[in-house]
């Protein structure tokens, strides 16, 4: 009898499936089918890999943020002040924007785990205001409400430069966001990620087994920050400029809505959500530039009413009952 290792389903579950190498390899093919639209691809990227932080802390941990852009910001601002003074250098002020991020998510996650429900979303919101009040006083260093100015990053491995087309910044954020999302399906799948969900769907049940969710939702609450980070580095990289907004609460209520929109816990809901979110939000304001709201928030209660587990979610329904009635046509011949 063929022995199985420790963890080889864990192993098996984590590898990228057929159909997510043809969905990468068609979001690679971009430049060849909207070439004049890099830009835009390349902020969807930034904002599938921030929702997908939040989804991580969200979806899988149960844990809800209205203060994500925190970390967002946080992470902005490291890569944009050190390419400020001198530090152009992209890779390592990315890595240096995620290691801040995930350093205050690490800070912040000891009161955070202690916290639930109505507290929780009025201590992350509360964090996200206050960084973003500090940001303002700080306009000596921040630039305040006009910016930070002059952020210069040097050519990406000292040949490709980022231009006005966004042709780098869309190789740049492509590689950065097929990373982050390969780690995250590797946690997700891993007996550490299956404790969160559990947590998730039982908090009671994970306590009375015994399993040590107060460090696990720590690390969790760690490594969402850094993803968050991660994201907000490569916004202020490829856009070279950081302004306040990176710190806002929209920018939180907004990756929220992308999230549910796209549906959590399903790990491609971020990257989904932020396709429609900003294609639609892109199109309906070309539209109809004085009342595009109106039609977006159309859209998020009819997906809301009519799939209440975001478009993935939806999606999955269908196709179950799909194959159920296909098994049935089977059955009665």
């Amino acid at each position: 009898m063929e022995s199985i290792a420790p963890g080889a389903g864990f192993e098996r579950r984590s590898r990228l499936r057929a159909g997510e190498v043809l969905l990468w390899l068609a979001i690679a093919a971009a430049p060849l089918y909207v070439p004049g639209h890099l830009v835009l691809a390349s902020q969807i990227l930034i904002t599938a890999l921030f929702a997908l932080s939040l989804d991580l802390l969200l979806g899988y941990g149960g844990m809800i943020s209205l203060g994500h852009a925190a970390y967002f910001g946080t992470g902005a601002y490291t890569a944009g002040l050190l390419a400020q003074h001198g530090w152009s250098e992209p890779i390592s002020g990315l890595v240096a924007a995620m290691l801040v991020a995930a350093a205050l998510g690490f800070a912040a996650s000891f009161v955070i785990v202690r916290l639930s429900g109505v507290a929780l979303l009025m201590v992350t919101l509360g964090l996200g205001l206050l960084l973003f009040e500090l940001a303002n006083a700080l306009a000596d260093i921040t630039g305040g409400s006009d910016g930070l100015q002059g952020v210069e990053i040097a050519p990406l491995l000292g040949l490709f430069g980022f231009d006005m087309v966004g042709r780098t910044g869309f190789v740049y954020a492509y590689l950065v966001a097929l990373g982050a999302f390969a780690l995250v399906r590797r946690i997700v799948h891993s007996p550490f990620g299956l404790s969160l969900q559990g947590y998730r769907e039982n908090p009671a049940r994970m306590a009375q087994i015994g399993a040590p969710m107060a460090a696990r939702l720590r690390l969790v609450n760690t490594i969402s920050a850094g993803l968050a980070g991660l994201a907000g580095g490569l916004l202020a990289q490829t856009t070279q400029f950081v302004g306040l907004d990176a710190l806002g609460f929209e920018r939180s209520a907004e990756v929220v809505i992308i999230l549910i929109l796209g549906g959590g816990g399903r790990l491609y809901g971020g990257l989904v959500g932020a396709l429609v979110f900003m294609i639609g939000r892109d199109v309906l304001s070309e539209a109809n530039p004085e009342y595009w709201y109106f039609w977006l928030g159309l859209i998020l209660v009819l997906v809301v009413l009519f799939m209440p587990q975001g478009i993935l979610g939806g999606g999955a329904a269908l196709l179950v009952r799909l194959r159920g009635r296909a098994a049935l046509g089977e059955a009665a011949r």
